[in-house]
């Protein structure tokens, strides 16, 4: 099973596949939705090919990202189940570059349709395999795959932290923030030793954050005192206008690009692929 992980990052260097990314944290209200569509936005306006693979029930991103209800004929759950490819499931945005395979509440029934042994955690992870290879005539290749996890620890997660090659934990600066994170990193910590020993934590970005007030600068210096380097500079700032733009189906990018919360994301892309390059020069 080690071999089959590592050889999918190889198959991704060899033939320039994309980094695969989860946004997770157990704990709900963090941001974790909010930071896949911004950052997905943020990448794309750098000219990165990005893909944002909605994984949770509620389909959020799907909305953030402007594909209403009604247009999400082939979705993640057609993904798991097999019966359709990431490539058929993914739909442009008004985003160039950035594309979205949508969800919606089918995903409640995945467990139900998977098989009941190991290989349950690993669909996503077969589905992969496929944007690994060099693309075909009319494909899209994509540098970046960003899957926006739900907020618990079901089988959808363990195939995001399966089929991924690293997670970006999005934490709320606010009172049970550290109690949430310490749990998803022994959640990784097991998904690294059963299921994907190439796992790692590519960085915490710090979300909501509040400098006038001293609960924020206390929870970010305890999260940065317990993850270290692995904390971006950047921390997300709370913004209304960040909070108003999925509610019009689009990224902050779109909607506002000049405000707090829009700059603070490209400054995290920015982060997040200096991390990369230096993780590929390593």
């Amino acid at each position: 099973m080690a071999g089959y992980v590592s050889g999918l990052g190889n198959a991704g260097a060899q033939f320039g596949g994309p980094r695969i990314i989860a946004i997770a944290n157990q704990k709900g209200g963090v941001g974790k939705t909010t930071t896949a569509i911004n950052l997905g936005t943020a990448l794309a306006a750098v000219g990165e090919r990005v893909l944002v693979l909605d994984l949770d029930p509620q389909g959020n991103a799907s909305t953030g990202l402007g594909i209403d209800a009604d247009s999400r004929k082939t979705t993640s759950f057609d993904v798991l189940i097999g019966e359709a490819s990431l490539i058929e499931a993914s739909v442009p945005t008004a985003v160039p570059g950035l594309y979205c395979v949508a969800a919606n509440n089918d995903l409640v029934g995945v467990e139900s349709r998977l098989p009941n042994d190991a290989s349950r955690a690993y669909k996503l992870r077969d589905a992969m395999m496929a944007l690994m290879g060099a693309p075909r005539p009319g494909e899209a290749s994509f540098s970046y795959v960003l899957i926006d996890c739900p907020p618990s620890l079901n089988v959808l997660t363990l195939n995001a932290m399966s089929a991924a090659h690293a997670v970006i934990v999005p934490v709320q600066c606010e009172f049970f923030a550290l109690e949430g994170i310490s749990q998803l990193k022994d959640t990784i910590d097991q998904i690294r030793a059963t299921l994907n020993p190439s796992l790692e934590i590519q960085g915490v970005v710090l979300t909501m954050h509040d400098a006038r007030t001293s609960l924020s600068r206390e929870v970010a210096d305890n999260v940065r005192a317990f993850f270290g380097a692995k904390v971006y500079e950047t921390m997300i700032p709370r913004n209304t206008r960040v909070a108003e733009a999925p509610s019009h189906g689009k990224p902050i990018l779109l909607y506002d690009y000049d405000c707090v919360g829009s700059q603070a994301y490209i400054r995290l892309a920015t982060e997040i692929i200096d991390r990369e390059r230096r993780f590929k020069a390593a």
